[in-house]
């Protein structure tokens, strides 16, 4: 089995919805680390489980500097965000979102 793990950093500003009073329902920024984690039994073509470039441009392009909330269809808490990386690239089976120093969310694919 062949594994790859890519980092990211971004900036963006999101809110949250929620069924309880919160400072988070306010507009703010985060500046995201998101890792994103991809297996394959054999490698493609030209020899990668999948492109480091592809998964930037899947994932740091539509979110860098941005409203989630705008780019996003649901409420961009860390854990939809990790659901939705490992949506995006294929073969990515987990995602780690941390918006801040203490606070990451995991999301792995059941197999």
């Amino acid at each position: 089995m062949f594994y790859v793990q890519k980092t990211l950093e971004i900036s963006a500003s999101h809110h949250l919805s929620l069924s309880y009073e919160s400072k988070c329902t306010r507009i703010h920024g985060h500046n995201w680390k998101i890792t994103v984690f991809c297996k394959a039994r054999e490698l493609n073509a030209d020899g990668m489980v999948v492109d480091f470039t592809l998964i930037k441009q899947k994932i740091k392009e539509p979110l860098d500097h941005a409203d989630l909330n705008e780019v996003l269809p649901f409420n961009p808490t860390a854990e939809n965000i990790a659901r939705w990386v490992t949506e995006q690239i294929p073969l990515c089976y987990k995602a780690v979102v941390q918006e801040s120093e203490g606070n990451i969310a995991i999301y792995e694919k059941d197999e």
